[in-house]
């Protein structure tokens, strides 16, 4: 070892004495320097702007130095080539070589020293980086440490893999343009590798871990994962060892047959490891975020806990949807991503995929120039145009005596199908995100450990449809399947119901929705039994439907006002009002706390009513939505709010002033608690109102109502609670004057503080 010291040492002399380790450091601590300083910078300024405009900062700690790692990431393969280029071939040749192999050196002792070289300026790099941590602790409230100590080790080990790399390419030719083209060469393939054959299965796998693309990125997100760690111990050792087998054969002469034997050798070895490594059952995690973000949630995990025996997701792939390429051979490795965390804690989950044709809605085919082709035609067209095999694809006849998924409208969709027998669709939805998140997921797998609630939509009196998709109907939010936010995509089941029988025991929650006729004697007597008997509701109401409402609440204490709401504005309809989630209401459901807190969020109603209600009828009463405290009054005199003018009147009765909207009632019937919530405003959970947006400058948020109203409900059973703690990293001690200081020394003092380093050092030497 201390033979290979005095190697490194000596490497490490030379390498200082050149310009090329003060030109890397210099361009590495300027490039660092200015995108830490800036990012710093701005967030002062942010800062002091938000002292007036009242916004707050947050994660600023992880923004800052999120944007610092990862713009090195695109710039570290820059610099390994320039400081290995040379480590073997200068002394290949200057004619050192033979100096070395004279004296009592073995290959092994050569090579490792050369690499300890490296990895002691590896050690430089990261050491500069954690400065601005240090700097960073100081100047940012509660950063989290840990995340990026473990980001710092990936940096490193990613920094000694390249450097391997560079070794063993510098060992290759004596020419260091060649070695460190060489090197650029061999970086650019392992980037590109999972890439390539992924259509194989045989080798998909093998390709696939041999990638050295994203394995720094997993340590930069806080995860430490084993397969990573044995990655970057035995890449770098396999062309370490490659790098000894190419010195030794430069001094006894060995046949080629052999050389090649002992490469493959070792090469078999590490990709023999490399898939152990792999598998799901021989992983382990370790989370270095204050806040977990790399792992499933605590609810989340209790459910994976359920799923006894074997789990099965098989993706269902139509080669004539617009995301047909999303789950093609090629792309099965990136697509098992989505359920990583999920594989995590349950390794034994097993992904199939299904490729067919079938006819579906989509823009390709709503676009295909000749009408008169078959589906069969235009299939295969479209998979001779993407050069993909048509044969992989079932016909429409063959994929249904699989499965019939033209219920699903042939979109791309995925099976998740217990070893029990019990199934569930996971679905794309019509969103930004598209694939399901964690809670869509938990709740597919929580449906089939457990009896969710069942929501029943009241029918037989011209309420809201929750299978229509006009403006005015439910389907949105109870029952399309391609809406994130649906209620069956959230756990819950849904059914239409009516009064002409008993409602069945298996409904916990009934929605009565802006009924135009009245109910029968028979059906009045069967919600009072449903009533007796602790189920929940949800009551909507509406205006000029309050004849026919109003019976069903007043039991309760609780009466929809005879007058409409108005709140005229110059951008929106009188009778478009905003409405706001009370402190009551915050406490039942976290989702009306998120509504209240995004400003950027907003709840309205139209044509809404307000809600009277009296305390003395056993029910424990809170109001969930009020109105804003001026502004909003009862509208009795215009009735036309298109063509005539609004007008506050307070002589004929109308009054200004804060209107509840929103009710939410409980009371406790033997061991359960019975929960209800009235609306004044049937409008607001509609298709149109869920998805309208009225002010540029606002979000749509009304279906924060739907999820918060629906977990009080349900008991918090669902939707799924993952929420993760809040930002910490939420202040900067440095002012906008203090950060342009900063700005100044990073960008400009240092730097040239260490070019008058490195040119001092540099002609010294030269001069002896």
């Amino acid at each position: 070892m201390r033979i290979i010291w005095k190697i490194a040492k000596i490497e490490l002399q030379m390498l200082f004495y050149s310009p090329v380790a003060w030109l890397v450091i210099l361009i590495f601590v300027f490039q660092t320097g200015w995108f830490f300083s800036d990012r710093i910078f701005e967030y002062a300024r942010e800062q002091e702007m938000g002292k007036l405009t009242g916004w707050g900062l947050s994660y600023v700690g992880h923004n800052v130095f999120n944007m610092l790692l990862y713009n090195i990431l695109q710039y570290l393969y820059l610099y390994i080539p320039l400081l290995t280029m040379g480590l073997m071939s200068r002394d290949l040749a200057g004619g050192t070589i033979k100096l070395l192999h004279s004296s009592p050196l073995s290959n092994r002792e050569i090579i490792l020293g050369k690499f300890l070289s490296m990895v002691v300026f590896a050690l430089v790099l990261v050491g500069i980086v954690f400065v601005y941590v240090v700097i960073g602790m100081i100047l940012i409230e509660n950063l989290d440490v840990m995340w990026l100590l473990t980001a710092l080790l990936g940096f490193f080990l990613l920094i000694c893999a390249y450097a391997s790399i560079g070794l063993f390419m510098s060992t290759i030719s004596r020419y260091q343009i060649v070695a460190a083209m060489g090197t650029f060469i061999v970086l650019a393939f392992l980037n590109y590798v999972n890439m390539l054959w992924q259509g194989v299965e045989f080798v998909r796998d093998i390709t696939f871990w041999l990638s050295i693309s994203g394995r720094a990125e997993q340590f930069i997100s806080g995860m430490i994962c084993s397969e990573d760690v044995i990655y970057f111990i035995i890449v770098p050792a396999m062309f370490i060892c490659f790098s000894i087998i190419l010195l030794d054969s430069r001094v006894r002469r060995t046949t080629w047959t052999c050389k090649v034997l002992k490469y493959i050798v070792v090469f078999l070895v590490v990709s023999f490891i490399g898939y152990l490594s792999s598998r799901p059952h021989l992983m382990g995690y370790l989370d270095m975020t204050w806040d977990k973000s790399n792992t499933l949630t605590k609810n989340s995990q209790e459910v994976i806990k359920q799923l006894k025996g074997g789990l099965t997701i098989t993706t269902y792939s139509n080669l004539l949807t617009d995301d047909w390429f999303e789950a093609i051979p090629e792309r099965v490795n990136f697509d098992r991503y989505h359920f990583k965390q999920y594989i995590r804690f349950k390794p034994d989950i097993k992904m199939k995929y299904v490729y067919y044709y079938d006819s579906v809605k989509s823009m390709r085919m709503m676009a295909f120039p000749d009408t008169t082709l078959s589906l069969e035609q235009k299939a295969r067209r479209i998979a001779h145009l993407h050069e993909t095999k048509f044969s992989h694809y079932l016909s429409p006849e063959e994929i249904r005596k699989i499965i019939d998924l033209r219920p699903e409208k042939n979109l791309f969709v995925r099976l998740v199908e217990r070893e029990s027998g019990e199934k569930m669709f996971l679905r794309k939805y019509n969103d930004m995100q598209g694939h399901p998140g964690e809670a869509e997921i938990t709740a597919a797998f929580k449906r089939m450990v457990m009896t969710l609630p069942t929501v029943g939509f009241l029918t037989g009196h011209g309420e809201r449809d929750i299978y229509r998709d006009g403006d005015r109907d439910y389907a949105r939010f109870a029952t399309d399947k391609w809406f994130r936010y649906a209620l069956i995509n959230q756990g819950f089941e849904t059914r239409e119901v009516t009064l002409t029988r008993e409602i069945p025991d298996s409904v916990s929650i009934l929605v009565i929705a802006d009924m135009k006729q009245p109910l029968s004697p028979e059906e009045s007597t069967n919600l009072d039994e449903y009533v007796a008997r602790g189920g929940n509701l949800v009551i909507v109401g509406e205006y000029s439907r309050q004849e026919y409402m109003n019976p069903l609440i007043e039991p309760f204490g609780v009466r929809f006002m005879d007058d409409v709401l108005v709140s005229p504005s110059k951008d929106m309809a009188p009778d478009v009002i905003n409405v706001h989630p009370t402190s009551e209401a915050t406490e039942l459901a976290y989702q009306f706390g998120i509504l209240e807190k995004r400003r950027f969020l907003k709840a309205t109603m139209s044509g809404a009513v307000g809600l009277s209600y009296v305390t003395d009828k056993g029910f424990k009463v809170f109001p969930l939505l009020r109105t804003d405290s001026t502004g909003v009054w009862n509208e009795l005199e215009t009735k036309n709010f298109i063509d005539d003018t609004v007008c506050y009147n307070p002589k004929v009765g109308e009054e200004e002033q804060i209107y509840t909207t929103g009710l939410a009632l409980s009371r406790m019937i033997g061991d359960k608690e019975q929960k209800i919530v009235i609306l004044g405003d049937a409008d607001c959970l509609s298709n149109g109102e869920l998805f309208k947006v009225r002010n540029e400058d606002y979000e749509p948020g009304n279906y924060y109502i739907i999820l918060g109203t629906f977990y009080w409900l349900s008991d918090g059973e669902a939707p799924i609670d993952i929420r993760r703690p809040g930002s910490r990293d939420n202040k900067l001690f440095i002012s906008k004057d203090g950060a342009a200081i900063l700005k100044v020394a990073f960008n400009w003092i240092i730097p040239i503080l260490i070019l008058i380093g490195g040119l001092f050092v540099w002609l010294r030497r030269r001069g002896r």
